[in-house]
């Protein structure tokens, strides 16, 4: 594998990862929890996934962009149901989502 650098990659995914925990822990929290099921699933998925990217990328996997690419489509699951929902974290989360997928398919490519 060529020396790529993942830094952009590695650091939207770190962000990502963060966010997605930051809005699991807070729809746990939200009133109706049992509404927020699915944003609760994605975000510990994303988290999860994006972990496992970073991890990848650190290491220099044969695997880090196959990794990588699973890790957008996971993001975008997120972010996209995370977007459903009014409240700040998920908007947030969201946006991180997003940009995560993006930098996970253009390290990729």
């Amino acid at each position: 594998m060529e020396n790529v650098s993942y830094d952009e990659c590695i650091k939207a995914c770190q962000e990502c990862l963060q966010l997605c925990n930051e809005c699991f822990d807070k729809c746990l929290m939200e009133e109706d929890a049992s509404m927020m099921a699915e944003c609760i699933r994605l975000d510990r998925e994303c988290a999860d996934i994006c972990h496992a990217a970073v991890q990848a990328m650190t290491r220099n996997s044969p695997y880090a962009e196959d990794i990588c690419l699973l890790c957008a489509k996971v993001c975008e699951a997120c972010g996209n149901e995370c977007s459903f929902h009014k409240h700040s974290h998920c908007q947030v989360s969201a946006e991180s989502c997003f940009r995560c997928a993006e930098a996970c398919r253009n390290m990729a490519s």
